[in-house]
């Protein structure tokens, strides 16, 4: 796969907790240097990714309902609007899990449609995790025809936090469920070039994950001169 292909798919992620604004102002300049879809942070550091990439084409990407998807619907649409008053271009929301198991298919339908009402009046578009280590195929199933019906605009295998991340066969199932059109993102543990276009050739049209750099480095990419301020 061309570089410059596999670069423009990876949403350069920093999701911990002890995240410093130093260390979220680098994921910043590296995602500028190298051309990356998107950082994908917390909400506390979305003004100052907003900040960062003023003027680039490298989109703010934050969470929503994060990690255990459990927080009430009207907090996850909060959450939504927030960021996008404060510069995010992207959401990637967790569903209510417990309620998707339980069968309480109206709660999630509501929930992800409010979300994505709110990210599209923002400019924004909405991934929705759904969290597929925690699913049998039939919730993956049920979780991606409501995603797609509901009027988001990705779906995605995991938040990172689960007992295992995205795998080849939950991205290809995932694709299938919701046909050539909707976005899908593979998330989770992808730490290799040889993993990531695996989850590309499944279907996968975004691929998040806090190794990018790891990644690319193997495909002919230098370290990139950053400023040290």
């Amino acid at each position: 796969m061309h570089d410059l292909t596999l670069v423009r798919y990876i949403d350069h992620t920093l999701l911990a907790a002890d995240a410093t604004p130093e260390r979220i102002a680098r994921l910043c300049e590296e995602a500028r240097c190298y051309g990356f879809a998107a950082v994908c942070v917390n909400p506390a550091w979305v003004p100052l990714c907003a900040r960062s990439l003023q003027g680039s084409a490298v989109k703010v990407c934050t969470v929503a309902g994060f990690p255990l998807g459990a927080t009430a619907s009207e907090v996850k649409v909060f959450e939504c609007r927030h960021a996008i008053a404060q510069g995010a271009g992207e959401i990637d929301m967790v569903i209510n899990i417990g309620a998707l198991k339980a069968r309480a298919l109206d709660w999630v339908a509501r929930e992800i449609r409010e979300t994505a009402a709110a990210a599209h009046d923002g400019g924004a578009i909405l991934k929705v995790i759904i969290e597929t280590a925690l699913l049998t195929d039939e919730e993956k199933k049920l979780a991606c025809l409501l995603a797609r019906e509901e009027g988001a605009d990705f779906v995605k295998t995991s938040t990172g936090f689960a007992a295992r991340g995205a795998t080849v066969e939950d991205v290809a199932f995932m694709r299938g469920v919701v046909g050539p059109d909707m976005g899908v993102k593979a998330s989770g543990r992808i730490r290799t070039r040889e993993q990531a276009e695996s989850m590309i050739r499944a279907g996968a049209t975004r691929i998040g994950t806090s190794s990018a750099l790891a990644i690319i480095s193997v495909t002919g990419y230098s370290t990139p001169k950053l400023s040290s301020g």
